[in-house]
């Protein structure tokens, strides 16, 4: 993988912040903050922890603070160290810049296909800045209702990160937003939470948190910081040695109370949801399922970099001529596209039923890379049938202008030469009508 493909998750969950702080004003009632709530425990996972021999996947699914090479593997190391007779394997299921509007359409490819025993599902960070309360409320009923359905023997933890951005309400005693809102769902299905930035918010309140800064590598920069404590290199993804630290002791602290909390094993049962209009019918479609015109191909991962990037997208598909279309028809509420943008990209046409089409951008102004992308085509629509056109514009939109937005400037004119649109899934509440 590229340089700059490494560096996809950080900048995408930079893109996913930029309204956190407009977030925070929200008038939704705020949670008191509490490092964990053990409600009705892990009971399933610490009975097969316990039990020799025994294999046990553990699920991470959340955004890049989780793809970091911090708190998961961390966790992952604990538990086999606390539990030698058991073998413990993950299931990383973390991308970056991503909440749970992409990940209650991905939870099955790439979660419950491979049968965890237990799920951390880590989205309030990204959740936080974007989506309004009833939009994350109807995302992570919908991920639990689709984690139990499929595997009601698989314990599920709700955890939550914190940013600079995010830690007002913490310094007041109150949860953030996001996460105020993902512990009505936590509350409804008895799921324990454990929120990992408590020492963070205690450390911030005694002046001895550096949120943003280099860590120090020699004895004089370390005597310069005194007892101040560097948290990470950009204010959201804390450094593994410091920031991660943390957030690993907050859960093997919580792990005491959960443990106390767990009674007798037994499957999960769906009760009555929480709100009706939750996404647990969310599907991830293969785009060769829609009707793709001719100038579209399916790229290899053994021969195409795009594809053996991007393995998430496993029917991923290009295609770069003026005219090119995608078409399909579906009974139901939400559709969107589930692709890449990037230097290549251009715009697309998307026509709705009989609403006036309209441009939306394959390209925006982080596109010095390639990244995962969702293309909203509509959302809380009628449930009746749908009808849509995704066609190629013919024009470029001004890259160099767009870049300029972040000071990105183009490299090479031919790597931005393009109007390139690569579709891999359909993300539908409904049914796919042929």
């Amino acid at each position: 993988m590229s340089l700059r493909l490494r560096f996809v998750p950080l900048l995408l969950c930079l893109l996913a912040l930029v309204s956190v702080a407009q977030a925070q004003k929200s008038d939704y009632p705020l949670a008191p903050a509490e490092e964990v709530h053990a409600r009705g425990g892990l009971p399933n996972f610490l009975k097969k922890a316990q039990t020799p021999g025994a294999e046990i996947k553990i699920a991470y699914f959340g955004g890049s603070i989780t793809a970091q090479a911090g708190w998961r593997p961390k966790t992952l190391a604990y538990f086999q160290k606390t539990y030698p007779s058991a073998k413990f394997s993950e299931i990383n299921a973390a991308i970056g810049g991503t909440g749970s509007d992409l990940g209650v359409f991905r939870l099955q490819q790439d979660v419950l296909e491979k049968k965890p025993d237990l799920m951390f599902v880590e989205f309030a960070t990204n959740d936080g800045g974007r989506f309004a309360r009833e939009q994350i409320t109807r995302c992570m009923e919908g991920i639990v209702r689709q984690t139990w359905k499929a595997a009601p023997d698989c314990d599920i933890c709700f955890v939550y990160t914190l940013t600079e951005a995010a830690v007002a309400p913490m310094l007041e005693g109150k949860y953030q937003r996001s996460a105020s809102v993902m512990e009505k769902v936590a509350e409804h299905y008895n799921i324990p939470s454990i929120h990992m930035g408590m020492e963070v918010t205690k450390l911030a309140k005694e002046g001895k948190l550096v949120w943003k800064a280099p860590l120090p590598k020699t004895e004089a920069e370390k005597a310069a910081l005194g007892d101040k404590f560097v948290f990470s290199a950009d204010s959201v993804h804390p450094y593994p040695e410091t920031g991660h630290e943390l957030y690993l002791q907050a859960i093997v602290r919580s792990l005491g109370p959960i443990d106390a909390a767990s009674t007798k094993p037994a499957p999960h049962e769906l009760g009555a949801p929480l709100v009706a209009d939750n996404y647990e019918n969310a599907k991830l479609i293969p785009i060769s399922e829609a009707t793709l015109s001719a100038g579209f191909t399916k790229l290899d991962p053994a021969k195409d970099s795009m594809a053996k990037s991007f393995t998430r997208l496993r029917d991923l598909h290009r295609a770069s001529k003026p005219g090119e279309t995608i078409t399909f028809k579906f009974k139901g509420t939400r559709a969107a596209i589930y692709d890449l943008v990037g230097p290549d990209c251009g715009q697309v046409i998307v026509t709705l039923d009989d609403k006036p089409a309209k441009i939306v951008p394959r390209f925006d102004s982080y596109c010095t890379y390639p990244r995962l992308a969702t293309l909203v085509i509509g959302s809380d629509l009628p449930d009746t049938v749908h009808t849509v056109k995704i066609e190629i514009h013919p024009d470029q939109p001004d890259k160099a202008k767009i870049l300029a937005e972040r000071n990105n400037k183009i490299d090479k004119p031919e790597r931005y030469d393009g109007t390139a649109i690569y579709p891999g899934a359909i993300l539908l509440l409904g049914d796919l009508v042929k």
